[in-house]
């Protein structure tokens, strides 16, 4: 057989051969499945009541999600055999389940006015996500981040439908944002300072045009006055895209903007932490920041708001309101210093993931 008519040969052999997709990996679905769920990532095992309910299930979308909650004692089963890990991996399945409730099925999320689907439950619009959704997860199982749990790859494809992936938008946060800082803080002699960082939080406009609401430029204000004055180090700005809803400004990228450009503050005094949405983890996610510095978690950190935001935080109901939605204290509460500010004594119970939330774990 000549040359060409053997590669012809062959090309028609292929041609008519069934095509075996090969598993590729998508690297934001890798980001996000190690940022919320790292202890299941690509290792769940077996689960083979919740795999033949899915199957039942013939692909109907509302079906195939509500078979993929697991249940109690599937989450005990996963947890048991991650041994030494067990309380994370029950955390993780908490947090995998309300993803697949809040947008698979409905459930009123914590914040309704910042999560769930931007489609109204009930909606055709809903039901073509959740569809979406499902296509999606089953295109994906085997993708090595998902290590072919159905459960898992459904409710990160529920994320990426909704387009909720801001738990790793701002990927790798340090070397992007903080390098300066990071570099400047392994010279530090900590004890120079009254306080390791000063807390600008973020204060949301009341529009999407807005990039930094007046009581924002505030709290920049008052930081660099109190960064003027040497009390600490460094200016932790903090807060995400979160109001008003679907906002595309970043509470700290817009403080951090005011501080170099209105204040001279250089970069290597300030740290971005643009991920959370709420007071609680405001608190939480600069502990984080300050474990990254290197900082002596028993010295005091200033908070900076207006005196309302202030209020709230010596409040009780603040102590309540940590232990309800996050499980523990980030930071204990210290003095006030100010009308509008207040020394807190940041947590390493701050370092534990919490993927229960899935736009601020």
């Amino acid at each position: 057989m000549r040359r060409g008519a053997r590669w012809a040969a062959v090309a028609a052999a292929l041609s008519a051969a069934p095509v075996v997709a090969a598993p590729v990996r998508d690297a934001r679905l890798a980001a996000l499945a190690a940022r919320l769920f790292p202890s299941l990532a690509g290792h769940v095992p077996a689960l083979a009541a919740r795999d033949a309910r899915v199957s039942a299930c013939a692909q109907a979308p509302a079906c195939v999600v509500a078979a993929a909650i697991l249940r109690d004692e599937e989450r005990e089963a996963l947890a048991m055999a991650a041994a030494t890990h067990g309380d994370d991996v029950r955390r993780e399945v908490d947090g995998l389940n309300e993803v697949l409730r809040v947008y698979g099925v409905g459930k009123l999320p914590r914040y309704p006015l910042i999560d769930g689907s931007d489609e109204p439950f009930g909606s055709t619009g809903f039901a073509a996500k959740v569809a979406d959704a499902v296509w999606l997860a089953s295109a994906q199982q085997r993708d090595p981040a998902t290590g072919g749990d159905v459960s898992l790859s459904l409710a990160l494809a529920l994320l990426d439908v909704n387009d909720k992936d801001a738990a790793v938008a701002f990927e790798p946060l340090d070397r992007r944002y903080n390098a300066p800082a990071l570099a400047r803080a392994k010279t530090l002699d900590w004890a120079r300072w009254r306080y390791t960082a000063i807390l600008a939080l973020g204060v949301g406009p009341e529009d999407p045009a807005t990039p930094l609401s007046a009581r924002g430029k505030l709290n920049v204000r008052m930081a660099a006055e109190r960064h003027a004055a040497g009390e600490a180090p460094f200016i932790i700005v903090s807060g995400s895209a979160v109001h008003p809803r679907d906002t595309p400004h970043v509470e700290a990228l817009e403080m951090r903007r005011a501080l170099i450009e209105r204040y001279g503050i250089p970069p290597e005094a300030i740290v971005v932490e643009p991920y959370a949405r709420h007071t609680t983890t405001n608190l939480r996610n600069a502990t984080r920041r300050l474990v990254a510095l290197g900082a002596p978690l028993d010295r005091d950190m200033l908070v900076i708001s207006n005196v309302p935001h202030i209020d709230a935080i010596a409040s009780p109901a603040f102590v309540e309101r940590n232990s309800r939605e996050l499980g523990y204290q980030p930071a204990a509460i210290g003095p006030r210093i100010a009308p509008t500010a207040i020394a807190v004594r940041a947590s390493r119970l701050s370092l534990r993931v919490d993927p229960a939330d899935p736009l601020d774990p």
